[in-house]
């Protein structure tokens, strides 16, 4: 008489749809996690990069007020201009509302066919002037700041933007599979309450595996929106493709918007004024709500002068676009905000989307939040796997039946 002590488990058969997306969770989420993790800790980083430069930068970013009037902008450009010298011209001219800033010049020039980052900028470059007296505070070599390379990294991986913002790109849309598939695996088969607990909530007291297996499941569930929201933004500026849909769903049209293009006539009138100068005073009544105004001079012989006003301290949105003739100061034409359409408005919001900026600094820690919760996926992911590994290498213990002879 034989006794057979062990006893069949009964396997469990996964859809075939459920085994395609594991697969692609699994092989992609390794193919493309070193990336999410590099764009994910930058972008991480680079959330708060307007405080820490105006701390860094606060002796010459900031100028004590005084009662006198402002030195007219043509003025302070020339001095910002002998600053920078004759072979980097101030291409954008930065004014504030507030009383206690310093000016911004700031010179650019790209070269595309470089490779990397530090070879597609031969210069990037700003002088600050004190508006009330003309003196330079300071300059900043933005092209090795700390925050510019961080955004190299973030934006194309320190590569010429053809390469390096194509492998962010796609690694970014990788990484919206992976936060979709990982819905679906971590979706659960029955809402009870183990199942509950199991999904919403870290189980802070188990072992090592169960804690990590619920920071990448559980967090990864509490991000899963808003890091949606902020890699399809990135998404926008990486493919052209992604940005023309997004634009004709907002605005329910495929027919690009009509923005009128304005040539500078030269002039025989003598001007009291530099044409600069009457352009700005033109243009400080019309954008009185701005807090920011940014002006691009005019370059070459039909080129014209155009400023922009922003109403946020930090955020790009909302700006109405003025366009003055540079030889007159004569204004050509005007498209407000209100004038857009409902694509481009969004279009125009990426940015202060993409960093949170647009609901202020809640959404600016919300961003930093979900973006380290993103870098920490790909980590806490590869320990799931590298521990199921190890633990499919094991050789299993075979426990074979022997014949015991039964007494009687």
């Amino acid at each position: 008489m034989f006794k057979r002590t062990d006893k069949l488990k009964k396997k469990q058969h996964k859809s075939l749809f459920r085994i395609v997306v594991d697969k692609l969770h699994l092989w992609l989420g390794l193919g493309a996690g070193i990336i999410v993790l590099i764009i994910s800790i930058t972008g991480c980083l680079f959330v708060f990069q307007k405080e820490v430069n105006d701390y860094y930068y606060r002796k010459i970013l900031y100028v004590t007020p005084e009662n006198t009037p402002l030195r007219p902008v043509s003025e302070l450009k020339k001095i910002a201009q002998a600053a920078l010298g004759p072979d980097k011209p101030a291409m954008s001219i930065t004014t504030y509302a507030r009383p206690d800033m310093a000016w911004e010049f700031m010179a650019y020039k790209g070269n595309d066919t470089a490779l990397t980052y530090f070879g597609t900028l031969e210069y990037y470059e700003s002088v600050l002037v004190n508006p009330y007296t003309g003196k330079v505070t300071g300059r900043i070599d933005y092209k090795y700041n700390f925050f510019s390379i961080v955004k190299g990294i973030h934006w194309s991986l320190l590569l010429n933007d053809k390469y390096g913002q194509t492998i962010v790109g796609w690694s970014t849309l990788i990484f919206v599979v992976l936060m979709i598939t990982g819905l679906i695996m971590w979706w659960p088969k029955k809402w009870n309450k183990a199942n509950r607990d199991k999904s919403f909530k870290i189980k802070w007291k188990a072992g090592f595996k169960r804690v990590n297996y619920d920071l990448h499941n559980v967090l990864g569930f509490y991000a899963m929106i808003i890091a949606l929201v902020i890699a399809f933004t990135g998404m926008v500026w990486a493919f052209t493709w992604f940005q023309t849909t997004v634009y004709v769903v907002a605005s329910r049209s495929i027919t690009p918007p009509d923005v009128k293009q304005y040539e500078s006539a030269k002039t025989a009138a003598k001007l009291s004024q530099d044409p600069l100068d009457i352009a700005y005073s033109k243009a400080l009544p019309i954008l009185k709500d701005a807090k920011r105004i940014f002006i691009a001079p005019a370059f070459g012989e039909t080129g014209v002068n155009t400023i922009s006003g922003n109403k946020g301290e930090e955020t790009y949105y909302g700006s109405d676009f003025l366009t003055f003739d540079q030889y007159s100061g004569e204004l050509l034409g005007r498209r407000n905000d209100s004038h857009k359409n409902a694509g481009e408005r969004l279009i125009d919001m990426n940015y202060d989307i993409h960093v949170g900026a647009i609901a202020g600094l809640p959404g600016k820690i919300l961003a930093f939040i979900i973006s380290l919760i993103c870098a920490s996926l790909p980590v806490t992911g590869f320990y799931v796997w590298w521990g199921k590994r190890k633990k499919s290498k094991k050789k299993p213990v075979v426990i074979r039946a022997s014949a015991v002879p039964s007494t009687m």
